[in-house]
């Protein structure tokens, strides 16, 4: 350390100026680029978590958005699938209802089936009793000669049995002979030729001679029953 002095103090500058050596110019580029170099590495920091915290909030925003389009997209199906059950309900509605209808069609259908099935056999079997009475009708009167033969005993022989072979056939066809006395008296099958008095024997009048037998054919009269009655008294 030099001392100044009144009268040298200008000496003891210069020569510790002259004594003192110059700066390296490569230690001031080193130091220069080591400023320069260490200048960024503070402020990078910073900048990283700038972009960190960018992507961040930009992961965010399409998380949400991801959220939100997944909600839209529930809605949208719980809409389709309100409509397509109420659609199912009006379909299954409107099956039943015309199950119903095709149902009530069917049984009015089977109805009047049975009911024309009824009045074609009514009418079948009329048509048979028509053509029997037609047929039958002149053999009444045949008949009836054998049954007056047959009081007089005059039915024997070759003649007889055609007259049982005659009758077995019409009774074969639906032919039924009646009038019996005591029978009660019935205006739909007897014809009442005259009345005999009263008889003490009977309730209510009825047969007592048969002058003709009556023949029916099912519940149809073919010819009436041609009778004698007695009254009670």
């Amino acid at each position: 350390m030099t001392k100044r002095r009144p009268g040298g103090a200008e000496e003891a500058v210069e020569e510790t100026a002259a004594e003192a050596p110059p700066p390296e110019t490569d230690d001031l580029e080193e130091s220069t680029e080591g400023s320069e170099v260490d200048a960024p590495e503070g402020d990078a920091p910073d900048s990283d978590d700038a972009a960190a915290e960018a992507g961040s909030d930009e992961d965010g925003s399409a998380e949400e958005a991801e959220d939100k389009a997944d909600e839209a997209d529930d809605e949208e199906d719980v809409i389709e699938d309100d409509s397509e059950v109420d659609f199912m309900g009006d379909a299954a509605d409107e099956v039943d209802k015309r199950v119903a209808e095709l149902t009530t069609d069917l049984q009015r259908l089977q109805a009047e089936y049975v009911n024309y099935k009824k009045r074609v056999d009514r009418d079948r079997e009329l048509v048979s009793q028509n053509a029997t009475y037609k047929v039958l009708a002149p053999i009444v009167e045949v008949l009836d000669t054998i049954d007056r033969a047959r009081e007089h005993g005059e039915v024997d022989g070759g003649f007889k049995a055609v007259a049982d072979q005659l009758e077995k056939i019409v009774t074969n066809l639906g032919l039924k002979k009646f009038g019996e006395p005591g029978d009660v008296f019935d205006p739909n099958r007897h014809e009442a030729l005259s009345h005999m008095g009263t008889d003490p024997d009977v309730e209510e009048t009825s047969v007592k001679l048969v002058a003709k037998a009556g023949y029916m054919i099912g519940d149809r009269v073919v010819r009436a029953a041609q009778v004698l009655v007695v009254d009670p008294e």
